[in-house]
């Protein structure tokens, strides 16, 4: 089965920051489609600044599993964009919300909170080591205990979210900090997993166990069936037992 993969990337910083250029001259979704690349994936892209933010319909209807990256411009993602990927996840689409895309309009509305968390930024970054702490779950399938990222933005606790449904890394960071750095939630028929290492001014998204853990998490979450009924709102004019034999 191929699945139909659509990376989105707000693709601002890589326009207005040399710096980030140079890390990644194909952009952040280059990069990821680069490394996620197999046969079992079909791979298309869209930024913010494409026709139709990046996800006109057609496209957006044809999508198994949607990646979600943003940080500067969260406010200038259409609302109507929103309400169309919401349908989508609870139709069934699965959705990866990655790094800081915990605050893009698209998660806080799938969460329903606000998804706040405290942060660092550093020129040489902190030593992140991301555990994993439910091996036996399918994201976690050929990783080693833990790994580590060399240079990262911290995330730490509190994280504003609802209780992840599974939670499958927890992060360590040199500055003592802790983060839930890997979660999975479902909405309606869809699955979500937030993973938080990457950030666009480290390299992060060149690393071989990331892009591992992206294309475990894009397998997860494709919708397993097709048959299940979708949840509709309707009128049921007649009780059950009074339908006519």
């Amino acid at each position: 089965m191929t699945i139909k993969v659509t990376i989105w990337n707000e693709g601002r910083h890589e326009q207005l920051h040399k710096e980030v250029q140079d890390i990644y001259p194909d952009r952040i979704d280059g990069a990821i489609a680069t490394g996620i690349d197999n046969a079992d994936f079909e791979i298309r892209r869209g930024t913010l600044d494409d026709p139709h933010e990046g996800l006109p319909d057609n496209l957006l209807n044809d999508t198994d599993v949607l990646l979600w990256w943003g940080h500067m411009a969260h406010q200038e993602v259409s609302d109507a964009l929103i309400d169309r990927i919401q349908q989508r996840v609870l139709k069934g689409m699965g959705l990866l919300v990655l790094h800081s895309g915990h605050h893009s309009k698209l998660f806080r509305r799938l969460m329903g909170t606000n998804a706040n968390l405290s942060w660092r930024e550093t020129p040489q970054g902190d030593l992140e080591r991301v555990w994993v702490v439910d091996p036996s779950h399918p994201i976690a399938e050929g990783l080693p205990p833990y790994f580590e990222v060399n240079a990262s933005e911290m995330y730490g606790e509190p994280f504003d979210i609802p209780q992840p449904d599974e939670l499958v890394f927890i992060s360590w960071y040199s500055g003592g900090e802790v983060f839930r750095s890997g979660c999975t939630f479902r909405r309606g028929r869809g699955r979500i997993f937030f993973f938080s290492p990457g950030h666009e001014t480290y390299p992060i998204y060149h690393d071989k166990t990331v892009h591992k853990v992206i294309s475990n998490g894009i397998r997860w979450a494709t919708q397993s069936h097709t048959d299940g009924r979708i949840l509709e709102n309707w009128h049921r004019a007649v009780p059950l037992h009074e339908r006519p034999a």
